[in-house]
């Protein structure tokens, strides 16, 4: 089943909400935020989150180690105590990544503690989901492959890259808006593996990427020097914008909207990321209207509704729906849109 990384989320809820604490495989390629959608979804049901990497971990790392113990009749046992990261009680998500970059001992152990919720003399507690994930082979991934029996215990989502869910995300974690816009302007940069390279594009580097850039530092040793250098020259275009305080103000009436079609994308998103109220966002919209053709505006919209949704003020985005008919036929069509994903 392959989801995308909103579809996961969605999926996972779903388990949780029904109780349903099945064995759960999440595979997808790496970098594309696997572990992410699965603390997230941890932090909006309240529960607690364990994140274990096994590809890190010896077996006895997570069976624990034999202690001996007097049995009380001269003699003795040998007992297992569990290391300190396994839950004792409480509710919660442990989640077992890089499941098969382990080596098989590793990874019987693991599947005794998904399949059977126990390790050694370890019992997970009734409260705790157990889920993994790990890399496909066509990933190029130094994985393991897990035998067809075993497999068939899963449930087996597969994720894979999405512009759209991932700028919900970025604009709900105020990622760098040069980073939302170019990713607006070049999608396809999102998710690009090149295992010949340390570094390349990926969710998971775009949001390094974002503080790099913040910093003021060079975001190529994050993503590669390829698109480190299409980034950057997107960056130097920001000269060319009008000032997207003034249009955010209301007061736009004299600024006209570059021809260029980069800068463009870059000042319709960062209208759309800056803007911190209704007001502000109705303005630009205003703005857009009288400078800027449809498909414009409905990229402006589109990028509005998922910073509203990413922030929880879907109130302040009916309030600003209701001054004007354009703006609410372009909401109602990419609300419609997104349901039907």
């Amino acid at each position: 089943m392959s989801l995308t990384a909103t579809e996961l989320q969605t999926y996972l809820s779903a388990l949780i909400a029904g109780e349903l604490k099945l064995s759960t495989m999440i595979w997808g390629p790496p970098g594309i935020g696997k572990s992410a959608v699965v603390a997230q979804v941890a932090r909006e049901r309240g529960l607690d989150f364990v994140d274990v990497r096994l590809s890190q971990l010896a077996p006895t790392d997570l069976r624990g180690l034999p202690v001996p113990e007097a049995d009380g009749q001269g003699g003795g046992v040998s007992k297992w105590y569990p290391p300190e990261f396994l839950p004792r009680g409480g509710h919660g998500i442990l989640f077992l990544d890089e499941v098969n970059m382990a080596p098989p001992t590793m990874q019987g152990m693991a599947q005794q503690l998904i399949l059977d919720r126990r390790v050694g003399s370890y019992v997970l507690p009734d409260g705790w989901f157990v889920w993994a994930a790990g890399n496909r082979k066509e990933d190029r991934a130094s994985v393991f492959d897990m035998p067809a029996p075993l497999a068939n215990r899963f449930l087996h989502l597969t994720v894979r890259p999405d512009f759209d869910s991932w700028r919900s995300y970025a604009l709900g974690r105020s990622l760098h808006e040069h980073i939302i816009a170019f990713l607006t302007f070049r999608p396809e940069l999102l998710h690009r593996l090149d295992p010949q390279q340390p570094a390349w594009p990926s969710p998971r580097a775009w949001e390094m990427a974002s503080g790099l850039h913040r910093a003021g530092l060079d975001v190529a040793p994050a993503i590669g020097e390829a698109a480190g250098a299409e980034f950057s020259a997107f960056v130097r275009l920001y000269e060319q914008l009008p000032d997207l305080g003034i249009v955010l103000e209301g007061r736009g009436g004299g600024l006209k909207l570059p021809d260029e079609p980069s800068v463009r994308y870059a000042a319709v998103v960062g209208l759309a990321a800056r803007a911190a109220t209704a007001d502000a966002a109705y303005h630009a919209f205003i703005w857009l209207a009288d400078s800027a053709g449809p498909e414009w505006l409905q990229l402006y919209v589109a990028t509005l509704v998922s910073k509203f949704q990413a922030i929880g003020q879907l109130g302040d985005l009916a309030a600003l729906v209701a001054r004007d008919e354009r703006l609410a036929a372009l909401v109602e069509g990419t609300l419609a849109m997104s349901e039907g994903m």
